[in-house]
């Protein structure tokens, strides 16, 4: 063994590289002598903490409160445009422009009524038919969901 010392001084050093180094393993090869220091580390798992939830306290629900009629309408409306598709809808083409359509809008069927953006993709939402716009039942910027109804044209 004319190579590499084996001698446990030598091993040591090795090692005490390892834990400087953070490595896991240092292998020396030298003709035909070899000497390989491993250490095993373990990876201390997260530790998750799972909080009681507080009680919830019994609300009664307010008996006199008649159900809202007016926003309920539109759900069913046959005239209403719905979203295709979840995601974004923007009423202008870009941030400060004019919008595709205003309320009391008269449109045509293909016409360009808002944009949904969904997957980074802007999708134009057309007219199917030509009508007059009567409800404009979201905001620019809302976020929609497939079948959620966006406007009333009669």
């Amino acid at each position: 063994m004319s190579g590499l010392s084996f001698s446990p001084d030598a091993i040591k050093a090795l090692a005490e590289i390892l834990r400087q180094t953070d490595l896991t393993e240092i292998e020396l090869v030298e003709k035909d002598s070899r000497i390989r220091v491993a250490r095993e580390v373990t990876v201390a798992a997260p530790v998750v903490t799972q909080m009681a939830a507080p009680a919830m306290q019994a609300v009664p629900a307010p008996v006199s409160a008649p159900p809202p009629a007016a926003a309920e309408a539109p759900l069913s409306h046959a005239n209403a445009v719905t979203s295709p598709m979840v995601g974004v809808a923007y009423l202008s083409p870009e941030p400060g422009a004019a919008p595709f359509i205003t309320q009391g809008q008269h449109v045509s069927a293909g016409q360009t009524l808002l944009l949904i953006e969904a997957m980074k993709t802007f999708n134009q939402i057309k007219a199917t038919k030509s009508g007059t716009v009567t409800r404009i039942l979201i905001e620019n910027g809302t976020p929609v969901e497939f079948g959620e109804p966006l406007m009333v044209i009669e």
